[in-house]
């Protein structure tokens, strides 16, 4: 029996009962299915979080202060050390490897604007900070360091403030926005940056450094430093300097526990990534048990086929047909609805990704994954339908013709 005769005979014998063919195939189209999914959404989300953190500078140093814990008898105390204009002072004026430098203070408030008001992220910052964060100006100008020292009422605010505000954001420039009793001069709108992971970076206003510690925190410490290194090649240098500055601006022994962390934004990267693609890879797996019981599905339709057909088994070999013939018959038709159900669950899967993205939910269907489905699915229909088949081909011509 030649390819085209044994395709031809196993259609037919697919096709004869429909009904049951694509409910035998229905665990491999549910299995292969799945598989795409979870794998689509775990690339999709890992994307999605490496874009939201390279938008954030990808050769960045973000330095806060930890908690330190001094113990005195029994009493332990516990207590967060804020930097000094003295740190970054001698931060900047030493470091060999920073592009830019920044202090930051941060919190939150209610700003008001022409149109209305909204809760928004405050951050007081120096203009390297821009730099440092790989923020861009759509509209208007970014306040300087003669802003920064007269303690300018001047903000630069996010894409989504100035829509809520104003409207939108050319409305925005020379507007006055009001937070707290204080009245702040719009001079520029960041281009959108979209959500984070502290929430959508775009709900931000942007004031110098000085006129927020003064006039919206009242405060002297401040609360971060931001870094950019002039390149990803120097990134652990830049942070065995920066801890070295930083211990001996703050007065901590070599040895001796510093009140501080540095978080390198590329180690933040290939975390995030590992993390999802360990996640990703164990959703697979349960997803892919799913073929595992369609295939146990496909053995078991295919030694009810076996049984059915016994009678035309033995006048196959009657007339001639080998034990080879009969073997590969029917381990061919089980590939073949194996098959058709690992593109039909690739069809199924096609539809939930589109329908995942124009909802919002990040999906990217990878062509490896669905050529690793796919050769999966035939892989099944080979291993659960061999053994059927092999009955199949082990059955004597008289007893099978003598079958009722």
């Amino acid at each position: 029996m030649n390819i085209l005769q044994l395709f031809q005979t196993c259609l037919r014998s697919i096709l004869r009962n429909r009904m049951r063919s694509l409910l035998t195939s229905l665990g491999v189209i549910i299995g292969v299915g799945s598989v795409i999914i979870m794998v689509s959404i775990g690339e999709g989300s890992q994307r999605l979080i490496e874009d939201n953190l390279t938008a954030m500078g990808t050769n960045l140093l973000q330095i806060t202060p930890s908690r330190a814990v001094s113990r005195s008898g029994t009493m332990t105390m516990t207590r967060i050390s804020a930097f000094s204009r003295k740190d970054v002072d001698k931060l900047r004026g030493e470091s060999s490897f920073a592009a830019a430098i920044s202090a930051v203070v941060q919190g939150s408030s209610n700003v008001t604007g022409a149109l209305g008001n909204a809760t928004v992220s405050i951050q007081g910052v120096e203009p390297d900070f821009f730099i440092a964060r790989n923020w861009e100006i759509a509209e208007g100008y970014l306040f300087d360091d003669e802003d920064l020292q007269l303690r300018n009422r001047v903000a630069v605010i996010g894409n989504s403030t100035a829509e809520s505000l104003f409207g939108d954001a050319q409305t925005a420039l020379n507007q006055q926005i009001r937070i707290g009793t204080n009245y702040f001069i719009v001079i520029g709108v960041l281009q959108a940056k979209g959500a984070g992971f502290t929430g959508n970076q775009d709900d931000v206003v942007i004031l110098p450094l000085d006129t927020a510690m003064t006039r919206i925190s009242n405060m002297r410490n401040i609360q971060q430093i931001v870094v950019n290194v002039i390149s990803k090649d120097y990134m652990d240098a830049a942070m065995k300097e920066t801890e070295q500055i930083l211990r001996e601006s703050r007065g901590i022994r070599e040895g001796a526990d510093a009140d501080f962390s540095i978080m390198n934004q590329a180690d933040m990267i290939n975390m995030a990534s590992e993390t999802i693609g360990v996640l990703t890879t164990l959703l697979a797996a349960i997803a892919g048990v799913s073929l595992l019981v369609g295939g146990i599905g496909i053995m078991n339709i295919m030694l009810v086929s076996v049984t059915e057909r016994t009678r035309e088994i033995g006048i196959r070999m009657a007339v001639g047909g080998r034990k080879r013939d009969i073997l590969m018959q029917f381990l061919t038709e089980s590939v073949i609805l194996s098959v058709l159900g690992g593109l039909l669950g690739i069809g199924l899967a096609f539809l939930a990704c589109r329908f995942m993205a124009a909802v919002g939910v990040p999906a990217v269907i990878s062509p490896f994954i669905v050529m690793v489905a796919t050769l999966f699915a035939a892989s099944i229909g080979i291993i659960f339908g061999y053994y059927p088949a092999l009955k199949a081909a082990k059955l004597y011509p008289i007893d099978a013709l003598r079958y009722e």
